[in-house]
């Protein structure tokens, strides 16, 4: 006859093995999966390092597009205040 502790003990090792496996095969498709991933980071960083120039090129235009602005409100702001000051001598 069959001892029970035994036959718990061949189930426990079996249900141990079965789960070992199991890892190791989730284990080695995680792996690959990551090895893809890393692939197209590596796509994607060299993509986007191409357009660095051309981020280059709208960041400089944008500085001078502001610092044209800003030149343009200060002469503005300067003619506005220049024309109170004469209206308050005037007076």
């Amino acid at each position: 006859m069959i001892n029970l502790v035994d036959f718990m003990a061949t189930l426990f090792y079996l249900t141990l093995i079965i789960l070992v496996i199991v890892l190791i095969i989730l284990t080695i498709k995680a792996i690959k999966t990551l090895i893809k991933v890393d692939k197209v980071i590596d796509d994607i960083n060299e993509k986007s390092s191409k357009l660095d120039g051309v981020f280059n090129i709208i960041d400089t235009t944008t500085s001078v597009a502001l610092d044209m602005s800003d030149a343009l409100a200060t002469f503005i702001k300067s003619g506005i205040e220049n024309i109170f000051r004469k209206r308050d001598k005037d007076e």
